[in-house]
Parts: structure tokens; C-alpha cells; sequence
């Protein structure tokens, strides 16, 4: 994975919107720590819950309460962990030496949008205390803010390794995928480059237990994103509808990978992967029904979640953990 950000040019107005950011709160031999103000309606141990969910995640790593993370950026790589700091705070430890300051702002945007900081759930909040799917779940799991992945490559994989299959062989999926073609630097993975994807052939990943069909999807989508004829930037231009319409497109990805994806990529609060099984075992769960509810019972549920449908789902799929 690449977070790029160009360090080229860096002048007074950059340096000052990072000071904004963060507060930089030590250095220490060659260990620089970042504070991170973080909303009173956040709380960084349910983040924790969700990220140390599979014990064969291997783009991150959950350990004493921290996780550590690898991204690269202007081709070098930063390697950063995460704790709880004092307060409503997060401590960002740089680990591989004094980062510079575009290393600084490229590891703080990420941790922001990984962890959706910047986010006003009070609207969220108000409605979910009006309702009786929700109403117990906000309060069980206050604080808990949907985990993104901000790279739009790795959240597309992500969401086709993952159509149809359990939970369990999904990760074991990533972590051949990502040992096979990724790279290891400082003891930890960059997840591959769609280049790097897009050269291969349908049999180098059948080989690792893809199917033929999710192979050639995976193939599709890193020649689209390699072409530059889809890109992140571009879809969060676009109306919600209109970046569904543009994802969907493409083969491979279907409503559920696309809805899926304007959710935990591209930050959509209302997209709805009305489809997901998880979502359906967790309301009738919740419901105590003896049955899996109907699309035409989830919509009619999901009325007054309007333009919150996909933290409703967030939290329903935590109900299930």
C-alpha cells in the first residue's frame, strides 16, 4: 500500500496545517510521538475490539492495547503504533526514526480517516436513541465509529475476497495474497501495488485457492485502478449514487462489494449493504426472530436511519462479535 503524500514544495501553510492536526508530544532518542485530539464521542478501545477481530490480519497488528501499522510514504516507508493517550487523546509513536513532516501528516490523515475521527455522530446518536433496533446497541458500544480502509485498492480486494466465503478463509485469503505480492518492510506488509496485480495471470491466483471468477475480478479491478480509469479521488467527487453506478460497472463488483466499499472507503455513512448475511443475522438476533428478515423488512426497518444506514450496519455486524 502507498499513502502518498508529496513532500515536494512543503512551505508555511502545509507545516501550519499540520501543527492543527497534532500536538507533537515528545521525541525521545530516535521514537517521535504525535498526540491526536480525538471527539468526546469516540472511544479508541471498541476501534481496538474491531481491529483485533482475526488473529491472521496481516495488515496491522493488535497487541497490549496498541496497533501498529506500516504505509509508505513518498516511497519510504513509516512505521507508526497507535495507543489511548490521556483523555480524549491518541498517542501516534513513530518506530523507524524522526519522520519528516510530510511523514508526520500523511500517518495523522491516515489514523484519522482509519479510525473516522472526523465524523459528527450527534445526529447518529439522536436517532439511535429514538430507536428500538439501535437504541440498546449505541448505548452498549458508545464510541464506536466505523473502521475504515482508506486505501481504495486494498478495501476492493478486501470486498471480493470476501463475497461468499466464511470469515475465517477470507483472512487466510488476504494473507496469501498480500505475502505473495506485497512487500515486507521493518517486519511488516505493504499490501500490493494494483501494477503489481495487474501483470499477473488468473492461474498465479488460482494457485492460492481463488476461484477462476474472483481471480479475474481481482485481475479487472487492478487494471482499472493501474489505468487510472478508476480512482478514489474521483469517486469522492461524485454523488453516491453516481460512484455506486461507477463501481458497479466494473466486473466483479456488484451492489453489496460497491456498498460495502462507499462505506468503509470512500466514508459514506448512508450506504447500505442491505444484502449482507451479517446484517441480517444480527437483526434477527435482535429482533429475536426465527427467521432471516426480508429486503422489504430491512428497508422498512432502516426508514428512520436515513443517511446513517451504514453506521446502523456497523454496529449491528459488532453485535455479532
Amino acid at each position: 500500500m502507498s499513502f502518498a503524500v508529496s513532500g515536494a514544495g512543503q512551505g508555511a501553510a502545509e507545516l501550519e496545517d499540520l501543527a492543527s492536526l497534532v500536538e507533537v508530544a515528545g521525541v525521545a532518542g530516535d521514537v517521535c510521538v504525535v498526540t491526536i485530539d480525538t471527539p468526546e464521542t469516540f472511544r479508541f478501545q471498541e476501534a481496538l475490539v474491531y481491529l483485533a477481530r482475526s488473529a491472521n490480519e496481516c495488515m496491522f497488528q493488535v497487541a497490549e492495547g496498541r496497533v501498529r501499522k506500516l504505509l509508505q510514504v513518498d516511497g519510504m516507508p513509516v512505521l507508526f503504533e497507535v495507543g489511548a493517550g490521556d483523555g480524549q487523546t491518541l498517542h501516534l509513536r513513530f518506530m523507524n526514526g524522526k519522520p519528516n513532516a510530510a511523514q508526520q501528516k500523511a500517518a495523522v490523515t491516515y489514523v484519522r480517516e482509519w479510525l473516522d475521527l472526523d465524523r459528527d455522530l450527534a445526529p447518529f446518536y439522536a436517532l439511535a436513541g429514538e430507536d428500538a433496533v439501535l437504541q440498546g446497541l449505541v448505548e452498549r458500544y458508545d464510541g464506536l465509529r466505523v473502521v475504515r480502509i482508506p486505501e481504495l485498492f486494498e478495501a476492493l480486494c478486501w470486498a471480493v475476497i470476501g463475497q461468499q466465503i466464511n470469515l475465517t478463509f477470507a483472512y487466510t485469503l488476504k494473507r496469501r495474497f498480500v505475502e505473495s505480492f506485497g512487500e515486507a518492510v521493518l517486519g511488516h506488509w505493504l499490501f500490493p501495488r494494483p501494477e503489481r496485480i495487474a501483470a499477473l495471470s488468473a492461474d498465479e491466483l488460482r494457485v492460492l485457492q481463488f476461484t477462476g471468477n474472483k481471480a479475474e475480478y481481482l485481475l479487472e479491478i487492478a487494471r482499472q485502478l493501474s489505468a487510472g480509469k478508476l480512482c478514489k479521488s474521483a469517486l469522492l467527487t461524485l454523488p453516491p449514487d453516481e460512484a455506486e453506478k461507477q463501481l458497479v460497472s466494473i466486473r466483479g463488483i456488484g451492489p453489496w462489494t460497491a456498498q460495502y466499499v462507499r462505506l468503509r472507503c470512500l466514508g459514506d455513512a448512508s450506504a447500505f449493504p442491505i444484502a449482507d448475511v451479517g446484517l441480517h443475522n444480527a437483526i434477527k438476533a435482535r429482533l429475536g426472530m426465527e427467521r432471516k428478515p426480508s429486503l422489504a423488512e430491512l428497508r422498512e426497518l432502516a426508514r428512520p436511519w436515513k443517511n446513517w444506514e451504514g453506521y446502523a450496519t456497523f454496529y449491528l455486524w459488532r453485535s455479532l462479535t
